[in-house]
């Protein structure tokens, strides 16, 4: 028996033993759930384009931005809020508890105009400078303050000066908000809303106001609501489907290959926190095609270790001894791992390139799986074997499954 390399085998597995241990809470505790996982609101917004105008990216981009001001205001942990294509915005609220309230902020285009009796617009909401809510002294009435800018306040001179003891109609979108009548012109760039139920409202208002007209008319063509119900039972069906698979996997390899495949056990379980200890640090969210993703790059790193161990099978029938048969057993399904892996990583590549969100998700997992694999199976699992055919402890043939 050859103590060093005993020792050396105990050492490797006491290694990924501790480690699994100290990185469970970490994971657990870092680990961000998709909608599909823990139920939120999924929305696809699409730009209307006339004849007459075409949508352009900056529009899209400025679209984007405002958007994200206003989900902020929700006070949603990091959503997901990313283009598609030149003309869709897609938003995933995850674990929002008020999918309606988000549906209308969303939905607001909050294209604010000034129009004059007879339909003309004279003040749009990009003269605006600020909007916010008060509670106005004495009456206590909610209301909100426009400040304009130096155009706009130009703007508002001009046309309360033209309409004096004329209305002025204050439109969100097509609500009429206020029709004030104008009393004398108005020169300070300044004036207010009023007609609130409560400040709540009036700070809504603002907030809308606030993140600025869309630069084009959007129209929300997907509303899905995941319920967290469902979240957690798609959860839950996926613990089951991962524990019941691996520990089909776990046991087929132990049985099959016997002491290759305990290395095969080991060497799953330390590419499983490699994997999701990279995707934790990388605050990437599990969602159902991510774990599809990872058990997908699991049963590859399997297929490593059986394409080693069939090579390491055939070298011990041929009578090689076992040491030179685990050497030419790596060496021979190298070519055959690295060419699948290659046209693997090919279709990742594509995948992200071409696709969005889930998809991007899926593929981002399954390429880290991929790459890890490849550590796992050809420096860990080989370094594992040497150890345990070096200690001479398991040197007859039958434990290899030849």
């Amino acid at each position: 028996m050859n103590a060093r390399k005993l020792l050396q085998l105990v050492a490797l597995i006491s290694v990924v033993a501790i480690a699994a241990a100290l990185s469970y809470n970490p994971i657990v505790q870092n680990t961000k759930l998709g909608l599909d996982l823990q139920g939120g609101l999924h929305v696809v917004l699409q730009a209307v384009e006339t004849p007459d105008r075409k949508v352009t990216q900056e529009e899209m981009q400025q679209v984007h931005a405002i958007m994200e001001q206003r989900i902020n205001g929700l006070g949603v942990a990091e959503p997901l809020i990313q283009l598609e294509g030149t003309n869709r915005l897609i938003i995933e609220l995850a674990g929002i508890q008020d999918p309606d309230k988000a549906v209308d902020l969303i939905g607001k285009t909050a294209l604010l105009t000034f129009r004059t009796a007879d339909g003309q617009t004279v003040i749009e909401g990009k003269d605006l400078k600020e909007a916010k809510e008060a509670l106005e002294p004495g009456s206590n009435m909610a209301i909100v303050h426009l400040t304009l800018n130096s155009e706009g306040a130009k703007k508002f001179a001009d046309v309360t000066r033209a309409n004096v003891g004329k209305q002025i109609g204050i439109y969100l979108d097509e609500d009429l908000l206020q029709n004030p009548t104008v009393s004398e012109a108005i020169t300070g760039g300044q004036a207010r809303i009023t007609g609130y139920g409560s400040l709540e409202d009036a700070r809504r208002i603002a907030m809308l106001l606030n993140s600025g007209a869309l630069p084009v008319k959007m129209e929300m063509v997907e509303k899905r609501t995941v319920g967290p119900t469902l979240g957690a039972e798609s959860l839950e069906k996926s613990k089951a489907a991962a524990m019941i698979g691996v520990g089909l996997i776990f046991a087929f390899m132990f049985l099959y290959y016997r002491v290759p495949g305990f290395v095969a056990i080991v060497s799953l379980i330390l590419y499983s926190v490699i994997v999701v200890g990279i995707l934790t640090l990388l605050k990437a969210t599990w969602t159902l095609p991510g774990i599809a993703g990872f058990l997908l790059s699991l049963g590859v790193a399997v297929d490593a270790n059986v394409i080693i161990y069939e090579r390491l099978k055939e070298e011990l029938r041929a009578g090689k001894t076992l040491r030179t048969a685990i050497e030419d057993g790596f060496q021979r399904a190298f070519t055959t791992i690295l060419d699948s892996n290659v046209t693997t990583l090919i279709s990742i590549v594509i995948l992200y390139y071409l696709g969005t969100g889930p998809i991007r998700g899926f593929a981002v997992t399954l390429g880290i799986g991929i790459l890890t694999s490849m550590f796992t199976a050809l420096s860990f699992t080989r370094m594992m074997l040497r150890s345990a055919g070096g200690s001479g402890l398991f040197n007859n043939k039958k434990l290899y499954g030849a």
